[in-house]
């Protein structure tokens, strides 16, 4: 599992976004998450992609909106739909935040992370959060380990920690899960709602 092999291959596939994937996707997650914000304020999408529904939703709740992806062409396609919103063209795994967010989701984006990369990334996105900060993701339900996956003719990789051990070094990084739930049963889709200390 290489992060720039799936930056290249959702370059491939960009242009389906923006026909193939439902508006709604994610948005009952998003909305429960939103829950638990205490006011708007300054909103990271991790894998935002090039649709940008999420940053939409975002917007109409009054957060400043930042986008980040891996792939140079859903981010292009991405600054087009959604011109006053700041884009990082970047893997998360060496990215930095240069300040903390009020907001953070990562919605079908680091369960593509190799195994190794999953703990440290989302420390790095917990450490990200202002106090009170509420961070949405998804990961795999299933037991720890990694998998290849076709999607559209290419070959993707997804790993997973596990979702007791997400919630442990969520307890570590001083967040407390709101919720979590396996949303798309009985496949092994679970995303996670927790809120920072």
């Amino acid at each position: 599992m290489n992060p720039s092999t799936i930056g290249s291959n959702y370059d491939a596939i960009a242009h389906l976004w923006q026909r193939d994937t439902p508006d709604s996707y994610g948005v009952t997650a998003l909305e429960c998450a939103l829950k638990f914000c205490s006011q708007p304020g300054v909103a990271l999408d991790v894998g935002c992609g090039s649709q940008g529904r999420f940053l939409d939703l975002l917007r109409n709740r009054g957060f400043t909106t930042e986008g980040l992806d891996i792939s140079p062409k859903m981010i292009s396609l991405a600054k087009e739909r959604s011109p006053e919103t700041i884009f990082h063209t970047a893997d998360v795994c060496e990215w930095e935040p240069s300040k903390e967010y009020d907001f953070i989701s990562a919605w079908d984006s680091t369960f593509h992370l190799p195994l190794e990369c999953q703990a440290p990334v989302l420390s790095k996105l917990c450490r990200a959060l202002r106090s009170k900060g509420v961070l949405l993701f998804t990961c795999g339900g299933g037991p720890p380990g990694e998998i290849v996956g076709s999607f559209h003719g290419l070959e993707f990789g997804y790993s997973t920690l596990g979702a007791p051990e997400f919630v442990r070094i969520l307890t570590a990084e001083g967040l407390s899960c709101m919720h979590v739930e396996y949303d798309q049963y009985p496949e092994n889709h679970v995303f996670i709602v927790a809120v920072k200390e």
